[in-house]
């Protein structure tokens, strides 16, 4: 009987990777370190590098990662942060988490990231963050962006969660802004085995108040020299697991792009495939934009191939606070929302499921 095409199954790594995370894991009840050990110290050094960046800031998860880099780097007397509303509310709940006010600009109906020339419209002397995401693994403009903001005093930070890897003529992400966050969520194309998160920053005052923030806002042991600080650490066990990953990367995103252009390829009526070329794009999520999305989801479903949205619904239209924002206008991204689908894609698939889903495709 044939079964379902999923939208990923993270056994099938673990599966394959066992005897390495085993010996991950034993690494670390040898040295008895369980928080902030020698595999921590060694995780950071390494993010560092693979992003091109000084430093690297770990921490407990992607979203204690946005906060942290966004109160990290507000300049004073500003208090208000600027994103898109299509990446799925993590940077909104992160701002709003840390006392921010959140103000939303439009995307490229290409592209679904940040439109710099929409940025414009929304900035003023409050604005003092722009955060620019790199969606679904392609890398954004960033210089665009920076270009529109640093003459006015407004700090540009990348949300690298969907993109660890992906590499421009800039730079590779994470290095390209004053500073970026990462998740290591195990689905994530560098992904934990639970929760994690990092910053990274070529800016050594930044670095030093991202690591007192992650630590009550410690200067020394038991000494608080900055408000605000919490407890986010990246456990000793996962930063050893994201080491052992961390050299399969560049194989398994090259893997996720070629599966994505495989879709494209196939050209079915009605349905565009967001092109996945190059090492600017890491191919974390096969997304498409399809006239009739309903129509096409049920003819895959008929397939037996999963399918998600990511997003569904945008942040200002979120119920927890969409009377907040009843007069923001944000056309591309409401148009987006309701078209767009996510296809399986991981780097654990195999040729007859991709040949699946493409053979679905030509037949819609």
């Amino acid at each position: 009987m044939q079964q379902w095409v999923p939208m990923n199954d993270l056994s099938r790594a673990i599966n394959e990777q066992r005897a390495a995370l085993e010996g991950a894991w034993s690494r670390v009840l040898d040295s008895s370190y369980v928080v902030m050990g020698p595999e921590h110290a060694a995780f950071e050094a390494e993010l560092a590098a693979l992003v091109g960046a000084t430093d690297a800031v770990a921490v407990a998860s992607g979203t204690d990662a946005l906060e942290l880099m966004l109160r990290a780097t507000m300049p004073g007397g500003r208090d208000v942060v600027v994103t898109a509303a299509n990446c799925g509310g993590y940077t909104t709940t992160a701002a709003r988490r840390g006392g921010f006010t959140v103000r939303y600009v439009d995307v490229d109906a290409q592209t679904h990231l940040v439109d710099p020339d929409a940025l414009l419209k929304v900035l003023d002397e409050r604005v003092g963050v722009v955060v620019v995401t790199h969606l679904y693994g392609r890398a954004a403009d960033v210089a665009a962006v920076r270009a529109v903001c640093e003459p006015r005093g407004i700090r540009v930070v990348e949300d690298c969660a969907q993109a660890i890897g992906a590499r421009t003529d800039e730079g590779p992400v994470g290095s390209r802004a004053d500073a970026a966050a990462f998740s290591f969520y195990p689905t994530k194309n560098l992904g934990a085995l639970g929760d994690g998160g990092a910053v990274t920053t070529s800016s050594e005052e930044i670095a030093a108040r991202l690591r007192a923030l992650r630590q009550y806002g410690w200067d020394a042991k038991y000494r608080i020299g900055v408000d605000g600080g919490r407890n986010s650490r990246l456990d000793e066990a996962q930063a050893a697991v994201l080491r052992t990953r961390m050299p399969l990367l560049s194989a398994q995103n090259e893997a996720r792009r070629g599966i994505i252009q495989r879709y494209a390829a196939v050209g079915a009526s009605g349905v565009r495939v967001l092109p996945a070329e190059g090492a600017g794009h890491v191919g974390h999520l096969a997304v498409v934009v399809a006239d009739d999305r309903a129509r096409l989801r049920e003819h895959l479903e008929s397939h037996l191939i999963r399918t998600d949205v990511h997003y569904p619904v945008p942040d200002h239209l979120q119920d927890a606070f969409r009377d907040e924002y009843a007069d923001v206008s944000l056309p591309v991204t409401a148009s987006l929302a309701d078209r767009i689908l996510t296809l399986p894609c991981f780097a654990e698939m195999t040729p007859d499921e991709v040949d699946r889903v493409c053979g679905a495709l030509a037949s819609y």
